[in-house]
């Protein structure tokens, strides 16, 4: 290069630096400029002014957010500081393969629950040179997973079956296992689960669909700040909660259908009316409400003769459920009950003055006209013993929801709802059908899923469907 050339090219570097340090110095007047503004912008609203405390200057911040490299930083853990964490090593090698032709392929670190505590592990994968899948890892979702899935079952069975917040479950888990993670992580790995698990809710549903008898209650439940509700559907052996939804009728429909061919055990919400064949009312829900009539008017002679007469019904009902020997008969059970209901609703029919009337009253008469009304439903649990009287078996796992959401651990938005319900469905349908609902029992029941290709719920599925498949000709 000439002198000539050179001068050239320090007058226009020389020019650039005016130029940026001009630039510079109106930047800054107008951050000062800025700075004035909203603080008194602050003071007309009684704020308290804001406090500059970071040094934004482009020399404070120059290369932050970049790797080495040059490169926007991914999150991940670079190999170098995965090897400083690692415990063990574990060669897998490919089925069927002698170990002597297969080849190094790959490596995969895992954290994974051994013995109660969080272990890092190296996978290296060997195979035959011309195979182009890797094994599987036995308990881990696929090649990308950084955690075992007992990970994730600790982590869903704390914040939803436990009801903890995901801070609290992170802090819990480190307590006992030793291992970190971030709400940001665990919320990670319950979207993974949901995905996971996703198939097998809509599998739940269809063959709750297909039950002799369903169990369904509802409680409210909050979207963020939306008021909505969750429903739960239970049978003996299934369990399904749709959660961030509404109230109405369309909803049960949803999953049951338009008119449930089985029998329905539920309270006397009006959502109900007309859904099933054959409708049981929840006898739990009767005599509350005139245990409470009793114990809020004690003054008030009939209450307590009611509902002694009301509970004696009931036992003699269970006692005719319960007694084997009627094999026939029981529809002429049915009646006998039936008619101690319309002789002790001798009220039941008045006219309401709700001017002259206490509320108290008013009540007693509702109570009445419910139980006269829906005398069709009320000892069905006699004609069909398989029935149970109540519906607690859905009021359990409705109270459990309601707990959650008088504590304010609600659902934020629309999909962490579904991932709500999602999940929760798949571990309470489990729980009806594992002997001890542990961790270990659970990772035995999903790694025989991944061993046949399918989960259980599935193959039950099939087999429902099998059985009412028209013959083949």
């Amino acid at each position: 290069m000439s002198s000539d050339d050179l001068t050239t090219l320090l007058a226009k570097l020389g020019k650039r630096l005016d130029e940026q340090e001009q630039r510079i110095e109106t930047l800054t007047a107008e951050n000062e400029k800025l700075k004035k503004l909203l603080q008194k912008q602050g003071e007309k609203k009684g704020a308290k002014p804001p406090k500059f405390t970071e040094n934004y200057s482009v020399e404070k911040n120059k290369g932050k957010g970049k790797s080495k490299r040059g490169k926007q930083s991914t999150g991940r853990r670079r190999q170098d500081s995965k090897l400083e964490l690692v415990e063990r090593t574990i060669e897998v090698y490919e089925v069927g393969v002698p170990q002597s032709v297969c080849v190094w392929r790959a490596n995969q670190y895992v954290w994974r629950i051994m013995d109660g505590r969080a272990v890092y592990i190296r996978y290296r994968f060997f195979t035959h040179p011309e195979t182009r899948a890797l094994p599987s890892l036995p308990g881990v979702r696929n090649r990308l997973s950084e955690y075992g899935l007992e990970v994730i079952l600790i982590v869903a069975f704390l914040h939803y079956w436990v009801g903890i917040s995901l801070d609290h479950t992170c802090g819990v888990v480190q307590f006992f296992t030793g291992l970190a993670l971030s709400k940001s992580q665990a919320n990670s790995l319950l979207n993974q689960l949901r995905e996971d698990w996703s198939d097998t809710y809509d599998t739940i549903a269809e063959l709750l669909a297909h039950q002799m008898v369903i169990y369904i209650d509802e409680t409210g439940w909050k979207v963020g700040k939306d008021n909505c509700y969750t429903w739960v559907f239970s049978t003996a052996m299934h369990v399904l909660f749709r959660c961030g939804v509404g109230r109405g009728k369309a909803e049960a429909q949803a999953i049951v259908g338009e008119k449930f061919t089985g029998i329905g055990v539920t309270d006397d919400y009006g959502a109900y009316q007309s859904l099933f064949s054959v409708h049981q009312l929840c006898w739990a829900h009767l005599l509350r409400k005139a245990i409470k009539l009793m114990l809020q008017h004690p003054e008030e002679a009939t209450y307590k003769p009611f509902l002694d007469e009301l509970y004696s019904i009931y036992q003699q009902a269970v006692r005719w459920q319960q007694d084997q020997r009627l094999s026939t008969g029981r529809a002429a059970k049915v009646e006998q009950l039936q008619a101690r209901i319309r002789n002790l609703c001798s009220r039941a029919g008045t006219v309401l003055d709700k001017e002259m009337m206490p509320g108290h009253e008013q009540t007693f008469i509702r109570l009445q006209n419910e139980l006269v009304n829906g005398l069709e439903s009320l000892f069905v649990f006699v004609a069909h013993p398989q029935v149970e009287a109540t519906n607690n078996r859905s009021e359990r796992n409705v109270r459990k929801e309601s707990i959650i959401r008088q504590s304010g651990r609600t659902s934020k938005s629309q999909a962490g709802a579904n991932r709500r319900g999602i999940i929760m469905t798949v571990l309470a349908t489990l729980n009806t059908r594992l002997q001890a609902f542990t961790l270990q029992a659970l990772l035995d029941e999903i790694g025989r899923w991944a061993d046949n290709g399918m989960s259980l719920f599935q193959a039950e599925l099939d087999g429902v469907m099998l059985a009412h498949a028209p013959p083949t000709p």
